[in-house]
C-alpha cells in the first residue's frame, strides 16, 4: 500500500464520517471544519492503530531518537540534557506506549468532537512534537557524519546515509516513508492543528457530553489493553517485518542478493553551458564517455531501484565465538532449527562474589610401579572469590523455566539449537550461559536485527529449511512435547 492510497481511503472516511455527523452532531457543525476533525481523527485511528499493534517497534525507534538527541547535545555543549535523554531511552516502552495510545484516543476525541479545547491543544501539540521528530530526521541528511546538527556551517548536499535515524516510524512497519515525505506530511498536518486552536468554537460534537466521556475513556482502556497484548503478554497482532510466519528467509536472500547485483547503473550528464541533462545507461555511457569531458559536463551517477526491495534478511549475520559468520549456514540447514534470539541479556555491573565449584583431588601413588604417579582420589568443593556478571531475576527465571527445557529437549528430538544476542563482552556472554545452564551455542549479531527478528526478549523462531514456520514471546513458549507444527 502507498501513502496515496492511505490518503484516498482515509479521505473517503472523513467524507462518510462527516455526512453520518449532521445526524449526531449536538452542535451543527462547520463543514470545513468537521471534514478536517474526521479527516485527522480517521488519520490518526489509522497510524495509532498499526502503532499500537506492535508498541515495541515504536519504542525501539524512541530509543534511536533519544540516543541522537543525547549524542547531538552533547556535541552541542549541552551535555547537561544527556542524561534526560538516556532516561528516555532506558523507559522507551513506557513513552512508546504512552504515545500510541494517546494517537488512537486523539483520534476518538477529534471524531467525536469531546473536549474541543483540550483536544485542539493537544493535537497541536502532539503535530509539533511528530514534525520535530520527522525534520530532525530529514535534515541530518545534510549533516555529515562527523558534525553535529548544530555546526550549520558543516552543513552540505543531501546525502541519505548521512541521516541518523532511517524512517520516522509514522507507520510503524506497515509502510516505510521517506523522510522527506515524513517531514512534508507533518507540516502539512499543522495547518488544521492550528485550525483547531483558533477555531474550537466551530468544531461539531457528537452526543451527549457523558456519552462522549464514556466513549473516551473507553478507548483509552481499549487501546492500553491491546497494545499490551501486543508486546507484554504476546507477539504483535500484526507482523509486517521480513521475518513474519510462513516467509521463506533462504529464498528471499537469493532474490534480494540478485536484484541488487543487477541493479541498472546510469549517468546524468549536465552540460555546464547550456545546462541540459542527458541520462544515459551505464554500458552507453562507457561506450561514449569521451563524447563528455570532465570540464565541460557535471557527471553524477544514478542507481536504480532493485526489483526486489532490500530488507533485513539480507543483513542477517550472526557470528560465533571465533568470529565465523554463521548467517548462510543458518538459512541453509536442513530440518527444523530453534533459534532464541534475545537482544538484550540484561547484565547489571560485574561483582565480586564467592563462587563455589566441584574440583578433582588427586594424589601421588608409587606403590604399584615405583614411578610417582598422580591418581584421582575424591572429588571435593573448592570455594574462591571471583568477579562474575549479576542478571535480572525474573530474565533468569525466563530462560530456566522456559528457554532451556525447549532448546534441551529439542536438541534431543534432532533440531538444530542455538541462541542470538548482541554483540556483548564474552565474560558477560560466559557468565549468563552458566547462569541458565544454556548448553548450545550462542551467536552474536546487530541489535537492531535482532529487535526486527522477533518482539520479544527472549524470543522463539522456529525455522525449517530456512522457511519461518512459528514464533512465540517468551511467555508463549510451549513444552517441546506439546508443539503443534501443524503437519
Amino acid at each position: 500500500m502507498t501513502l496515496t492510497t492511505i490518503i484516498l481511503f482515509i479521505a473517503l472516511a472523513a467524507l462518510l464520517l462527516t455526512l453520518a455527523t449532521r445526524a449526531v452532531a449536538t452542535r451543527q457543525p462547520n463543514v470545513g471544519m468537521s471534514l478536517a476533525q474526521n479527516f485527522c481523527g480517521a488519520w490518526f485511528l489509522f497510524s495509532g492503530y498499526v502503532k499500537v499493534a506492535d508498541p515495541l517497534g515504536t519504542a525501539y525507534k524512541m530509543e534511536q531518537y533519544f540516543d541522537e538527541f543525547a549524542a547531538t547535545a552533547s556535541g552541542a555543549g549541552l551535555g547537561f540534557l544527556g542524561p534526560v535523554f538516556e532516561w528516555g531511552s532506558s523507559i522507551s516502552p513506557a513513552v512508546a506506549m504512552f504515545m500510541v495510545v494517546l494517537e488512537v484516543v486523539l483520534g476518538v476525541l477529534l471524531i467525536t468532537g469531546t473536549r474541543p479545547r483540550f483536544t485542539a491543544w493537544t493535537f497541536l501539540a502532539v503535530m509539533f512534537f511528530f514534525t520535530v521528530l520527522t525534520g530532525f530526521t530529514f535534515l541530518t541528511g545534510y549533516v555529515p557524519r562527523e558534525a553535529n546538527f548544530f555546526a550549520f556551517s558543516e552543513w552540505g548536499g543531501y546525502v541519505e546515509t548521512n541521516m541518523r535515524v532511517t524512517d520516522c516510524g509514522c507507520f510503524g512497519d506497515f509502510l516505510k516513508l521517506e523522510p522527506y515525505t515524513s517531514f512534508l506530511k507533518d507540516l502539512a498536518l499543522m495547518v488544521p492543528a492550528v485550525a483547531f486552536v483558533w477555531g474550537t468554537g466551530q468544531m461539531h460534537q457528537w452526543w451527549t457530553a457523558g456519552t462522549r466521556r464514556a466513549v473516551s475513556w473507553a478507548s483509552v482502556a481499549v487501546a492500553s489493553l491491546f497494545g499490551m497484548s501486543n508486546f507484554v503478554w504476546g507477539l504483535p497482532i500484526h507482523d509486517f517485518r521480513p521475518f513474519a510466519e510462513g516467509n521463506d528467509l533462504r529464498e528471499r536472500r537469493r532474490l534480494e542478493d540478485e536484484a541488487a547485483a543487477n541493479v541498472e547503473i546510469s549517468y546524468e550528464l549536465t552540460d555546464k553551458s547550456t545546462g541540459e541533462v542527458t541520462l544515459l545507461p551505464m554500458n552507453e555511457y562507457l561506450e561514449r564517455y569521451s563524447e563528455f569531458p570532465q570540464e565541460e559536463f557535471d557527471l553524477e551517477q544514478i542507481q536504480g531501484e532493485p526489483a526486489v526491495p532490500h530488507t533485513k534478511v539480507s543483513e542477517f549475520e550472526l557470528e560465533a565465538a571465533d568470529g565465523t559468520p554463521m548467517g548462510e549456514e543458518i538459512f541453509a540447514e536442513p530440518g527444523y532449527s530453534a533459534m532464541f534470539v534475545a537482544y538484550d541479556l540484561r547484565p547489571a555491573p560485574r561483582e565480586r562474589r564467592a563462587v563455589t565449584r566441584t574440583d578433582s583431588m588427586f594424589v601421588t601413588d608409587t606403590t604399584s610401579t615405583g614411578e610417582p604417579m598422580r591418581v584421582f582420589a575424591a572429588m571435593h568443593e573448592v570455594t574462591e572469590v571471583t568477579e562474575v556478571t549479576a542478571f535480572n531475576a525474573g530474565y533468569i527465571e525466563n530462560w530456566t523455566e522456559r528457554v532451556v527445557p525447549f532448546a534441551d529437549a529439542a536438541e534431543r528430538a534432532g533440531w538444530r539449537v542455538f541462541a542470538a544476542t548482541a554483540y556483548v563482552d564474552p565474560d558477560v556472554l560466559e557468565d549468563f550461559r552458566h547462569a541458565v545452564q544454556f548448553a548450545h551455542p550462542i551467536y552474536e549479531g546487530d541489535d537492531i536485527l535482532l529487535k526486527t527478528i522477533i518482539r520479544s526478549n527472549p524470543g522463539l523462531v522456529i525455522l525449517r529449511d530456512g522457511v519461518v514456520v512459528q514464533k512465540f514471546h517468551v511467555s508463549d513458549i510451549p513444552d517441546f512435547s506439546e508443539l503443534d507444527l501443524g503437519e
